[in-house]
């Protein structure tokens, strides 16, 4: 007996169209093009979670730099200074402390260097 695939078929169009809820013109109900766009999608979004670490990374690194030179201290010779005398904090830390306790930080600032 020949197997139908009609509910199997309308089953998978139906859960990738429920997916591409949202998209702009015939790409949110083309099954093609939505599926094209769904694809693409998928790897931008794979993509872009690797890259928002970098650009968080880079955001802390600028923000703690700002502060920093406020104190008239380099990012380098901070970051050098944290290593030598052992204190584990990293970027984001420092960076929360740098915007929403600026004291702290001063006094960190003042330990260190």
């Amino acid at each position: 007996m020949r197997v139908k695939t009609s509910v199997a078929s309308k089953k998978r169009k139906k859960r990738l169209l429920k997916q591409t809820k949202g998209f702009w013109g015939q790409r949110k109900n083309v099954f093609k093009r939505a599926k094209e766009t769904l694809l693409r999608s998928m790897a931008f979004s794979y993509r872009d979670r690797r890259v928002k670490k970098r650009t968080n990374r880079a955001l802390w690194i600028i923000r703690i730099n700002a502060a920093l030179r406020e104190e008239g201290v380099t990012y380098s010779k901070f970051i050098h200074s944290l290593k030598t005398r052992n204190i584990e904090l990293d970027r984001k830390v420092l960076s929360e402390l740098a915007m929403n306790n600026p004291e702290q930080f001063k006094k960190l600032i003042a330990e260190v260097v």
